[in-house]
């Protein structure tokens, strides 16, 4: 039986009918998945981005014109600034009371790379505890709503590899004590062949398709529920939720819905706002917050000019210090604008991706075969009316979970952890031993449901108490 006329008129009309040419061979169960998902591409979309991104070079990312440094709220060096800070956390807090911020976690991923069966966000990363990211995430939530006396709600963005997965893990821990969680997934993007723009198939019925990138949070944002009810941004209006605050999973130390960021993001009447840490040096790996051509603009480390990121202050210092680490607040009504009037760039992206050959064979490549198209959340800070950029200690608030060994693995993120929590009791009054390079020599966590900062943790313990073996504060 030949494929239905329209379907494959469609598919002619854009250059990618090959995608059936497994048709006859297909069961009607694998046909009807074939023509559903086919049905779901943005063909239109996608003729675009191959012209751009796959037939000739992707424009350059880097840089167009003049580069300076942007202004950053700094940490704070003097009485009147800490006092400022003190304001800007009673404004947050207020806006945490009122109920007018959601969180949003960006939770998509595989924990492939850990070596880690499951979703990223199912790690078990406490130092003592082992508790997932989601549960330290999740606890810390809990914990500003019953600080502020209102539930806030948490929005974790899946992808369709890990959603069952990540919703039944959040139902076996009775969804952590959380009043208000809602899971919506991430979309999807074709994957094409990086020579011809011709869509890959990963099965004879299905085609080769990943995430869309961070970018594509704001987009499923807007998308209905699955049993056709209300957006998650449409849930947010008419629960009166002004304020968005974003962050990925893999950072453990995030200060969730901060009160000091909110209160200076919404001080600078701000679209968006950024967090950022002082760069260690010019290679490391993270996009910096810069001005453009009088513009705000994140390049990313690998656009990035030797040059312009070797530029060093007469002090010594980085002139292009403010290094991005995926921790944002965007104003839901800039979110609704973005989708209804602005469009984010796609990116490509060159990698490796397993498809099926002309003779129905799998084929694993060794090189990078394939194009991917990604959006990147960073380039909505541009169409922001205004915005915030603002400075936060790296030991309490960046240590991601990416690698299994090295840098940003579970052993480096533990002990970040535990020098903080060891901090954290010392300012209590509590003794800790520590190395001579200043680290804790075992494991130190303390739950955000008993503790969710120093000042907190400190009404809860006796000063002099020490701390002589792992402990675990829940």
């Amino acid at each position: 039986m030949p494929p239905p006329t329209d379907l494959a008129a469609r598919l002619a009309r854009h250059g990618q009918e090959h995608l059936l040419r497994f048709w006859d061979e297909l069961d009607a169960e694998a046909r009807a998945r074939l023509a559903a998902e086919v049905a779901s591409l943005d063909l239109v979309r996608l003729d675009a981005l191959i012209n751009d991104l796959v037939h000739r070079e992707e424009p350059s990312t880097a840089t167009t014109g003049p580069v300076r440094p942007i202004e950053v709220v700094r940490l704070p060096r003097t009485d009147a600034e800490r006092a400022a800070r003190r304001r800007a956390a009673e404004r947050g807090a207020s806006m945490l009371a009122a109920g007018e911020v959601a969180v949003v976690i960006v939770a998509g991923g595989m924990g492939t790379r850990l070596g880690f069966e499951g979703p990223k966000g199912t790690y078990p990363i406490g130092p003592v505890s082992a508790a997932s990211l989601f549960q330290i995430h999740a606890e810390k939530v809990a914990a500003l709503g019953r600080r502020h006396g209102r539930p806030l709600p948490l929005y974790v963005m899946t992808s369709p590899d890990n959603h069952a997965e990540t919703v039944a893990f959040f139902d076996r821990h009775d969804r952590f004590g959380l009043e208000r969680v809602r899971f919506f997934t991430q979309g999807r993007m074709p994957a094409v062949d990086r020579a011809t723009g011709k869509i890959l198939l990963a099965e004879k019925c299905s085609p080769a398709q990943s995430p869309d990138g961070h970018g594509g949070t704001l987009r499923a944002l807007s998308a209905p529920s699955a049993g056709g009810g209300p957006s998650c941004l449409d849930e947010m209006r008419a629960e009166g939720v002004r304020t968005l605050f974003y962050f990925q999973v893999d950072n453990p130390l995030v200060r969730i819905a901060d009160p000091v960021f909110l209160g200076l993001h919404r001080a600078a009447n701000a679209d968006m706002s950024f967090k950022v840490i002082e760069k260690l040096f010019p290679e490391e790996r993270l996009g910096v917050v810069v001005v453009e051509v009088g513009a705000p603009k994140v390049i990313e480390y690998s656009d990035l000019p030797a040059a312009l990121a070797e530029r060093r202050e007469p002090e010594g210092g980085l002139e292009l210090w403010a290094g991005s680490i995926a921790v944002h607040i965007l104003e839901r009504e800039f979110v609704e604008k973005l989708l209804t009037n602005l469009s984010l760039p796609y990116h490509r992206a060159i990698k490796k991706v397993p498809y099926i050959d002309d003779q129905g064979e799998l084929v694993v490549p060794a090189e990078p075969n394939a194009v991917k198209f990604e959006q990147f959340i960073f380039d909505a800070l541009p169409m922001a009316r205004s915005w915030s950029i603002v400075e936060t200690d790296r030991a309490k608030e960046f240590e991601p979970l990416k690698n299994a060994t090295g840098p940003d693995s579970p052993a480096t993120v533990r002990q970040r952890m535990s020098d903080l929590y060891a901090g954290w009791l010392e300012r209590a009054g509590a003794q800790v031993p520590r190395r001579a390079d200043g680290t804790v020599p075992f494991g130190v966590e303390i739950s955000p449901l008993f503790a969710l900062d120093p000042d907190e943790l400190r009404s809860k313990i006796k000063p002099g108490v020490e701390i002589n073996a792992p402990v675990y504060l829940r």
